[in-house]
């Protein structure tokens, strides 16, 4: 087993993109918009998604995000 994605969260294809006219790229996860890339990170981005395949895609597109998701959050609770 490959130590990338031990869970096969990715399997599940959370990760989504459009690339807008002006070549910006808006990364989402699970339909909620998380990245926009612009200029030259987005068009290198967006070379890689085409030369890349169904899982690549969803693991290229994780890592970009990165670590936004850990699951450690915590829910702030209001001070009465």
């Amino acid at each position: 087993m490959s130590p990338i994605d031990k869970r096969n969260r990715l399997d599940d294809h959370p990760f989504d993109y459009v690339v807008f006219k002006n070549q910006s790229l808006q990364i989402y996860y699970n339909g909620k918009p998380v990245v926009i890339l612009k200029d030259q990170k987005a068009r290198d981005l967006i070379e890689k998604l085409e030369k890349a395949e169904d899982k690549d895609i969803q693991l290229i597109l994780a890592k970009i995000t990165g670590n936004f998701k850990r699951g450690n959050e915590k829910l702030f609770k209001k001070e009465r």
